[in-house]
C-alpha cells in the first residue's frame, strides 16, 4: 500500500446516540481520499456491522470490523452506586472509578469477529448495567483474533493516567498486552483538540516505551464533516431531548470529530509517524470475511422411518392431499405436487416447510386461531395441503412461480397470522422446539423522517413550535406513507418530480427567512439518522447452531422490565439476517384474529 494510504479511521456510525454520518458518503470520503481502510467501532453493539461491511467492500474500501466495547471495572457482575449523572464517560461510582470504561476491538480474521459477536452478546446478556459491559475475564476468554487498543479518555488506561496514577495505567496497558498478545494490544492516541489529550499523549507514548506496545493514531469520527459539526450537536439534542442552549446538556468538545484526511492525520501526528504507519500494519492484517447469499436452515427433528426432510415433507404432502382431494388424487393434483416437492426438495427448502408446517399444527391443535395464509404462498399447492394455508391453489389456477422459482433464488417467505394474544407462546414453542440459544425476535431501528427533522430541528435551536410546524406544513404530502427527502424539495429528481413541485412554497420560505434556512439546513443533517431501536413487530430468526455462530444478540428490555426477563433480539436488522442466510420467520399477531369467529380444526 502506498504512503498516502495512512490512517484507520475508528468511527461510531451507528451508536444511536451519537453517530451522524451517512454511511455512503462516509466511504466515498475515505475513497477520495485514497485511504485504504475504514474501521467501524458502535458503542458497546455491532448494529451497523453488515451495511458497513457492504458499503465498503461494495466502494473498494477494505472494511475493518470492530466495537468500542464498555468495560466493567473488574467484574460484569459489579453493580456499584453511582454519584450524579451518567454520560458516555461512563459516569462516577462511589469509589472514585467508573461504572463503566471503553475498550476499542477490532476482528483480525474470522476468529475475531466470531469472538467480537460473543463478546458484544454477552456484554448485553451478562453484563447489562447502564450500558452492555464485558471484562477482564471476558476478554481472556474471547481475546483470539482480535487487535485491542488502550482506547480514548474513557478507557482504563487514561483514566488512571488522568487521575496521575501512572502506575495504575501502566499496570492496565500490561494487563490487556498479557491477554491480547505484544502485536495485538496497541497504545492508542487521539487529538481533537482537547486538553486532556494534550496532557496525557506524551505520557502514552511513554507507557508504550516502557511496555514496547506499538502506538496507534485514530480519529474518533462521528460526522463526515468538520460543517457538520451542528448537526451532529442537533443530533445529541434530539436524542437527548435537550436545546442547543442548555448549557447543562451532553455535547462533543470541539468540532474535529469528523473524518479527517490522511495529510491531515500526518501533521497531527507528524512527531510519531509509526502511529500513522501502524494503521497501515493494521489495515494489512485484518481480514474478516462476511458471507452473504448462503442458506443456512435448522434441520427438523425427523420421526422414526424417514432418512430426510425431503421424504418426511413428501409423505406429508401426500397425506395432506389425500385429505384435500380424496384418496385417488387427481392427475393435475399429483403432477403439481410432484413438480413442486421437487423444486422445493432441489432448492433446498424441505426444512423451512416442515417447520412452518409444525408451528401451525401446534397453533391449531392449541385452539390459537390462524389465518388462512396471504401473498404469494397461496399458489404453493404444498403449503394447502399441509395446511398452512387455506385457499385451492388448483381450483383458482394460482401460479406456484410467483411463490418459488427455481430461476429465481431466494428463500420462500411464507407470512403466518396468529391470534396476537398468543404470538408469545408462538415464539417460546419455536424455542423450546430448536433450542432458546436457536431462536430470537429481530431488532429494527427508527429513523428520523423529513417532517419530524424539521420539527425537531426547530425544537433543539430553540424556536417556537409554532416555526417548525409551518415549515413541515409546507413540506409536500406524505405518499403512501413516505415523504420526499428534503434534499429533493430543492433539487429536481426524476423520482421526485411531483415533490419538488409541491415544494414550492417551502423554497419560498427558505430563500426570505433566515430562521427557516437554518431549521432547514439543520434538518437536513438529521434526516435519515438512526434515533431509536426496537422490535420487528412480526419477525423471529431460528437458526441452525446457537445464534452467536452468525450474528450478535442482546436483550430488549422495555421500561422498568427487569433485563434477565426481556426478549432476546438480534442486533442486525431484518435485511442484514436475511441476507446472511438464516431463516427469517413472519410471525404475526392479528388482533383481527382475536375478535373474528374461526371455524375450529
Amino acid at each position: 500500500m502506498g504512503d498516502s494510504f495512512t490512517h484507520l479511521h475508528v468511527h461510531t456510525e451507528f451508536s444511536m446516540l451519537d453517530g451522524a454520518s451517512r454511511l455512503s458518503e462516509l466511504v466515498a470520503k475515505a475513497k477520495s481520499d485514497g485511504q485504504p481502510a475504514l474501521g467501524i467501532t458502535d458503542h458497546g453493539n455491532m448494529y451497523g456491522v453488515i451495511d458497513f461491511y457492504k458499503e465498503c467492500t461494495e466502494q473498494g474500501i477494505k472494511p475493518i470490523i470492530g466495537t468500542e466495547a464498555y468495560m466493567a471495572h473488574e467484574h460484569r457482575s459489579e453493580r456499584p452506586s453511582r454519584r450524579g449523572r451518567i454520560d458516555d464517560t461512563g459516569g462516577e461510582t462511589e469509589g472514585g472509578g467508573k461504572v463503566y470504561y471503553h475498550l476499542t476491538l477490532l476482528a483480525e480474521n474470522n476468529v475475531g469477529y466470531k469472538n467480537l459477536i460473543n463478546l458484544a452478546s454477552r456484554a448485553f446478556l451478562e453484563g447489562y448495567y447502564y450500558q452492555p459491559r464485558v471484562d477482564w475475564e471476558l476478554l481472556q476468554q474471547y481475546s483470539s483474533g482480535l487487535i485491542a487498543t488502550s482506547g480514548c479518555l474513557g478507557g482504563h488506561v487514561l483514566q488512571r493516567l488522568m487521575r496521575g496514577d501512572v502506575k495504575g495505567a501502566h499496570d492496565c496497558a500490561g494487563r490487556l498486552q498479557e491477554i491480547f498478545g505484544r502485536d495485538n494490544f496497541f497504545i492508542e492516541l487521539q487529538d481533537h483538540g482537547l486538553a486532556d489529550q494534550v496532557r496525557t499523549n506524551p505520557l502514552l507514548i511513554e507507557l508504550a516505551k516502557s511496555i514496547n506496545a506499538p502506538l496507534l493514531a485514530t480519529n474518533d469520527t462521528h460526522y463526515t464533516h468538520r460543517e457538520d459539526h451542528e448537526s451532529h450537536d442537533a443530533l445529541l439534542c434530539v436524542q437527548t431531548g435537550c436545546t442547543i442552549a442548555d448549557p447543562n446538556r451532553f455535547k462533543f468538545e470541539g468540532n474535529e470529530h469528523y473524518l479527517k484526511t490522511a495529510n491531515e492525520m500526518r501533521y497531527l501526528f507528524r512527531e510519531v509517524p509509526e502511529a500513522c504507519n501502524n494503521t497501515l500494519w493494521i489495515a494489512e492484517r485484518a481480514d474478516v470475511k462476511i458471507e452473504f447469499g448462503k442458506y443456512v436452515l435448522p434441520d427438523f427433528p425427523l420421526p422414526k422411518g424417514f432418512a430426510t426432510d425431503r421424504d418426511y415433507l413428501a409423505h406429508l404432502a401426500l397425506e395432506g392431499a389425500k385429505a384435500r382431494w380424496g384418496a385417488k388424487l387427481p392427475k393435475e393434483v399429483s403432477d403439481r405436487l410432484t413438480y413442486e416437492l421437487k423444486v422445493i426438495g432441489d432448492m433446498g427448502f424441505s426444512s423451512y416447510f416442515l417447520i412452518v408446517w409444525d408451528l401451525i399444527r401446534y397453533a391449531k391443535e392449541h385452539d390459537i386461531r390462524v389465518g388462512p395464509g396471504r401473498g404469494s404462498a397461496a399458489g404453493c399447492a404444498v403449503a394447502y395441503c399441509l395446511g398452512i394455508t387455506n385457499l385451492d391453489p388448483i381450483k383458482y389456477d394460482l401460479l406456484f412461480e410467483r411463490f418459488l422459482n427455481p430461476s429465481r433464488i431466494s428463500m420462500p417467505d411464507i407470512d403466518m397470522d396468529f391470534d396476537s394474544r398468543y404470538r408469545d407462546q408462538m415464539i417460546r414453542y419455536a424455542a423450546e422446539k430448536y433450542g432458546r440459544d436457536r431462536v430470537a425476535q429481530i431488532i429494527t431501528f427508527g429513523t428520523i423522517k423529513a417532517r419530524n427533522a424539521v420539527r425537531d430541528a426547530a425544537r433543539v435551536l430553540g424556536y417556537p413550535y409554532a416555526l417548525g410546524d409551518k415549515i413541515a406544513k409546507a413540506m409536500p404530502p406524505v405518499v403512501m406513507g413516505r415523504d420526499t427527502p428534503i434534499k429533493y424539495c430543492f433539487e429536481q429528481d426524476p423520482k421526485h418530480q411531483a415533490g419538488y413541485q409541491a415544494a414550492q412554497d417551502l423554497r419560498a420560505l427558505y430563500d426570505t427567512d433566515p430562521d427557516v434556512k437554518r431549521v432547514v439546513d439543520v434538518a437536513r443533517g438529521l434526516e435519515g439518522l438512526k434515533r431509536s431501536v426496537g422490535i420487528h413487530a412480526a419477525a423471529v430468526v431460528i437458526t441452525k447452531e446457537p445464534l452467536t455462530e452468525y450474528l450478535p444478540i442482546q436483550r430488549k428490555p422495555e421500561q422498568g422490565q427487569d433485563p434477565a426477563e426481556a426478549p432476546v433480539v438480534t442486533q442486525y436488522e431484518m435485511h442484514g439476517v436475511e441476507e446472511l442466510g438464516l431463516l427469517k420467520m413472519d410471525i404475526l399477531g392479528l388482533r383481527n384474529l382475536d375478535v373474528i369467529p374461526m371455524p375450529r380444526r
